[in-house]
């Protein structure tokens, strides 16, 4: 027989459950539930690190008022023939060069897009709380869903269990009888089909059980849920109420609260703030600059100068007509060592500064796509933002009509179920008194099992339409504390 690496997971787990059954000693409430998934879910922390992203453009806006300052050094070897740049001499020699500079600029105006840039980061901030808190309402949902879910498994289980401690009791009743030759032998083969059934049920609705815990640990990133179970609150009642409002009552009070209103307004503003920024580029830019710098050389420099006696005169020219040879006197340098560094930095420091002013006048329409690129999605944002309404409206009347028909249909399964029992006892007191026969009693017993399996679905289904309607008036499955 072959066994996928599902199956083999589903029996492992459902060995790890029967280990650990007995040691267990937690239960968790949908509120512990609720809680450990906001604090624990991947996809929350995802969202808090965009929320902090979303901190740090704020300050990179926020340093866009402020100048820069930037300092530099530099220190230099020149071998060979060079020219030393501070006595201008070419000489084949090794020279030493240090200079040191400091430089600042600050934007004086650029349009308004400093300005623009900053309100947009703060905006950003505020939608990506919003994108957050968004994001935790969705988690609840889900984990509300989830331990709903790991109910409604447990009381279908518990329905299972009971009905095959019915058939092993008929099924044992029907063997003596059949021993005593009260009831025909056939008989007894039909109640062994019906408890074999009634463990074949079982197992499915344990495994359905199990599954169900395993996705609710899973949704809450537990890493032993071997043991996971929740408490038994089986409590149906509509407690705030919320049927008695009215759907458009309801819708008002979502357009006041609902998250995702917020978070497509908060875009919007976005996008107008990302249009201002792209005609910003229109304008003219006007900044202001400041330079310092100073340098140093370690050559010998030129101290003065003697006659050179080796060579006491060369040759510049003739006097025209008598080709008389004209003379200069040839002089020496005298080199002496170079000034002290620090002496050298403060003679030869400069400073320069000023303001400069750039007008665009074409660049090939980058700024005019620019903006026409975002003007297109901040249209984007206010359809976006229309439709986030709508969808708000037909999921609120959807949510109302869903939640008042599965309160009817939770109360129509309990009177169908009220009337199977009635039959069902009425089939055995007619089976126990050879009435009726085997066949036709276990039919009565199959509709029952069955109004009994419908009463415990629409009942949770019921549960969970009223909580998603309180959360669209409202009212949280529990009190999300921002940070």
């Amino acid at each position: 027989m072959k066994i996928n690496k599902y199956n083999s997971l589903v029996i492992a787990l459902l060995f790890g459950f029967g280990l650990t059954g007995q040691a267990q000693t937690k239960k968790w409430t949908l509120e512990e539930c609720v809680r450990y998934a906001l604090e624990n879910n991947i996809t929350i922390k995802q969202s808090e690190l965009d929320l902090k992203n979303a901190s740090i453009d704020k300050k990179a806006a926020l340093g866009n008022y402020l100048p820069s300052v930037n300092g530099n050094a530099s220190h230099s070897w020149n071998i060979g023939l060079n020219q030393d740049v501070t006595t201008g001499i070419l000489r084949n020699q090794t020279t030493q060069y240090s200079s040191i500079g400091l430089s600042a600029g600050v934007d004086i105006y650029k349009g308004l897009q400093n300005q623009n840039a900053y309100r947009k980061s703060k905006l950003t901030i505020i939608a990506s709380q919003y994108q957050l808190l968004k994001m935790q309402e969705d988690i609840s949902l889900n984990v509300a869903s989830a331990f709903l879910q790991i109910l409604s498994n447990k009381e279908d289980l518990k329905v299972k269990k009971e009905q095959l401690a019915i058939d092993e009791k008929r099924y044992t009743r029907s063997e003596e009888m059949v021993n005593a030759g009260t009831i025909p032998r056939g008989d007894l083969f039909d109640l062994k089909a019906t408890v074999a059934t009634d463990k074949q049920n079982i197992a499915v609705s344990e495994n359905n059980l199990l599954i169900s815990k395993l996705s609710l640990a899973q949704l809450l990133q537990l890493k032993e849920f071997a043991d996971f179970d929740v408490v038994d609150d089986t409590n149906v009642a509509d407690e705030n109420n919320i049927l008695a409002q009215s759907p458009i009552e309801i819708y008002n009070k979502a357009k006041e609260t609902r998250t995702e209103l917020k978070l497509a307004q908060a875009n919007l503003e976005i996008a107008e703030k990302n249009v201002a920024i792209a005609k910003g580029a229109f304008q003219p830019t006007l900044s202001a600059f400041y330079n310092f710098n100073t340098r140093a050389s370690y050559s010998d420099v030129i101290r003065g100068s003697k006659p050179n006696t080796a060579n006491p005169t060369s040759q510049i020219g003739y006097v025209e007509g008598t080709n008389q040879a004209v003379l200069q006197d040839n002089y020496t340098p005298v080199l002496g060592k170079a000034d002290p560094i620090l002496d050298q930095f403060s003679d030869n420091k400069g400073q320069s500064f000023g303001f400069q002013l750039s007008v665009p006048i074409f660049n090939g329409f980058s700024v005019k796509n620019n903006v026409e690129r975002n003007k297109v999605s901040l249209e984007k944002s206010k359809i976006d933002l229309e439709q986030k309404s709508l969808d708000l409206q037909r999921n609120v009347y959807t949510a109302f009509t869903d939640a008042r028909g599965a309160l009817n249909t939770y109360e129509s399964s309990t009177v169908t179920l009220e009337a199977r029992q009635q039959a069902y006892n009425y089939a055995k007191e007619k089976y126990d008194v050879g009435l009726m026969n085997s066949f036709d009693f276990t039919q009565a017993q199959t509709l029952l099992t069955n109004a009994q399996s419908d009463v415990i679905r629409t009942k949770y289904d019921y549960m969970f339409k009223i909580k998603i309607l309180e959360f669209y008036f409202g009212i949280p499955i529990v009190p999300i504390i921002t940070k």
